[in-house]
């Protein structure tokens, strides 16, 4: 591995379903709980709106960076981040992922350039690559 710019240190206890979460640094702490489309009594976060926030941050930063490097202006981005929990044939659970990148002083043709460009850095696109379906648009258009 290359050098660590950074880690990240969490603690969960009591799990999924009827746990608490914080950081190290105590700048994020959950109550964490079973949605109740899960059967579940909702109430808290749960694990998948925590890597919908987290990708979709991520996914933002790296936009970004990709619009600098290219001297284009991203303009005021955001992103409708989609993370779904599918059953499997193992008994498991498989996600997948979707991200709706809006970049409204773009026009199309370069906003799927830059969603793709991002998608090549984003670390999370790159952990999740291979492993999981991950669907992009820009500007409400598919992304390839």
């Amino acid at each position: 591995m290359a050098k660590t710019l950074y880690t990240a240190e969490a603690q969960v206890t009591g799990g999924r379903a009827d746990g608490h979460g914080k950081t190290s640094d105590g700048a994020l702490e959950v109550d964490l709980r079973l949605p109740a489309e899960m059967g579940g009594q909702g109430g808290g976060t749960n694990p998948e709106q925590l890597f919908a926030v987290g990708f979709a941050a991520c996914f933002e930063g790296a936009l970004g960076a990709v619009a600098r490097r290219a001297k284009a202006e991203a303009g005021d981005v955001s992103i409708a981040a989609k993370v779904s929990l599918h059953p499997n044939e193992s008994k498991g659970f498989d996600l997948s992922v979707q991200l709706d990148v809006t970049l409204p002083s773009v026009d199309d043709a370069q906003a799927a350039e830059l969603v793709k460009a991002a998608h090549q850095v984003c670390p999370y696109s790159n952990a999740t690559r291979g492993n999981i379906p991950v669907t992009l648009t820009a500007n409400g258009q598919p992304v390839d």
